[in-house]
């Protein structure tokens, strides 16, 4: 069929009836990039692995384990927000082939579904037994199982810069509001606090183009005077009414309470602060300090990733900082662990070239392109010669794919709220990537063969 304008059609066109052409539609969704995602990706040992089943009893979930699989994996490649998934699922066929589903007519609204479902992935996730079921299926489409490269990254969280005087702020603030509802539910006064006056008076501080030493230093006394009444007004009122509240309330009055020992202690001696916390709401975040000369610190998940033939996997993902050249033992015996063959040859930075690291790799006879220490051996050139080749497969496959899975795959600013579910965000992100290039594969394998 040839492609028409609809202004120039003369018989009623119906959009979304793929009843009639299920074949036709379902071919040209496969030949498709998400149709070639679809095609790699393992959906039933997937399912089984996150052990996600139907509920006998109660209504029927809309989506069914493999959609909701689907509609994390789509949400990656889509690189959009919840509610702009569900307007896309509701007008592109594709969409629905994906995600398992035919609306018709009909239209999702409630755009929470994509968040429940993510909450709901994140208390099965687990990396390493997903990551050897997704490299079984996909081992006959990955050449040299034993060359790796490795290398490590930041994938930041959605946040504002967390000064201290911001941070201090988003405190007094939350315990303000707090404090006022628990004091009118017991039936008591709220105590004096001027907050009205400092809250224009912090305003007025965030519109300076230049906020000096001393305006800072003011602002933060007066910020950890008022945010100290709060809390000790908030443990009045906790222990002589016995207020009971939710387990986050307890929690982000606990992370309040760090926040102000912290800053207070900071403010007091100048000195600098052990396991920052840079915002009350991730508590579970930390500064990444990362020495680039643009953003020398970053705040996110910190990932040791290793890849194979182009495929990456996740081999250490944290939220607090730590040195990636320790981790290049633990790497080798993953990737061993994954595909059943000794390493033999690996390519990483210099930072992973420590004295303890290149004991282990010469003992295991696996080369690598570390700068040789003393003096080259004769034949130096053949052996300069594959560290070179070693070293640009690095810096262009492996640190190519860091910015391509940031630019295309949504992980640019990881935008959930809770430490699973971004864990399961970057775990989704990074195997979207990896299921469109092994569906190319497939696909020009079948194209040869055919």
């Amino acid at each position: 069929m040839k492609i028409q304008r609809i202004s120039d059609l003369q018989t009623r066109l119906s959009l979304f009836s793929i009843s009639e052409n299920y074949t036709l539609f379902y071919e040209r969704f496969l030949q498709s990039d998400l149709g070639k995602i679809y095609t790699a990706i393992p959906w039933d040992d997937l399912v089984a692995t996150f052990n996600i089943k139907e509920h006998k009893l109660g209504r029927n979930m809309l989506f069914s384990p493999k959609g909701r699989l689907a509609l994390m994996f789509l949400k990656h490649y889509a690189c959009c927000s919840d509610k702009r998934l569900l307007e896309q699922l509701n007008s592109n066929v594709d969409y629905q082939f994906f995600c398992d589903i035919s609306l018709g007519f009909n239209r999702l609204t409630n755009s929470k579904i994509v968040s429940q479902i993510r909450c709901e992935l994140a208390g099965c996730l687990d990396i390493e037994v997903l990551e050897k079921c997704l490299y079984v299926n996909w081992s006959g489409y990955i050449e040299n199982p034993d060359q790796v490269t490795v290398d490590a990254t930041c994938y930041e969280s959605e946040l504002r810069y967390p000064t201290n005087q911001k941070l201090l702020w988003e405190a007094v603030h939350w315990m303000y509001n707090q404090l006022r509802k628990n004091a009118k539910v017991v039936g008591v006064k709220m105590i004096r606090s001027k907050y009205l006056k400092w809250k224009l008076r912090y305003h007025g501080f965030s519109k300076m183009r230049r906020k000096t030493k001393s305006k800072r230093k003011s602002l933060t006394r007066s910020l950890l005077g008022l945010l100290k009444k709060f809390i000790d007004f908030e443990a009045h009122l906790r222990k002589k009414y016995n207020l009971q509240a939710s387990v986050q309330y307890y929690r982000r009055v606990a992370t309040i309470k760090k926040v102000y020992s912290q800053q207070e202690y900071h403010f007091r001696t100048g000195n600098k602060i052990k396991d920052r916390i840079v915002s009350i709401a991730k508590d579970y975040l930390r500064p990444i300090v990362r020495g680039k000369e643009i953003k020398p610190v970053e705040f996110g998940a910190k990932v040791n990733k290793l890849q194979i033939d182009g495929i990456s996997f996740i081999e250490h993902l944290s939220f607090h900082a730590f040195n990636e050249g320790t981790r290049l033992q633990a790497t080798i015996y993953k990737a061993q662990d994954l595909t059943h063959r000794k390493t033999k040859i690996i390519g990483a930075d210099a930072i992973y070239a420590t004295n303890k690291n290149r004991n282990f790799v010469t003992k295991h006879k696996i080369k690598t392109d570390f700068k040789r220490k003393g003096r080259p051996p004769k034949d130096y050139k053949q052996e300069k010669k594959l560290k070179s080749l070693i070293t640009k497969e690095r810096a262009t496959r492996l640190e190519g794919s860091f910015g391509k899975e940031k630019e295309y795959y949504h992980l640019k600013k990881i935008k959930a709220k809770t430490k699973l579910t971004e864990t399961l965000w970057i775990f989704f992100g990074i195997h979207t990537a990896n299921a469109l290039e092994i569906g190319r594969r497939i696909y020009k394998k079948q194209q040869i063969a055919a």
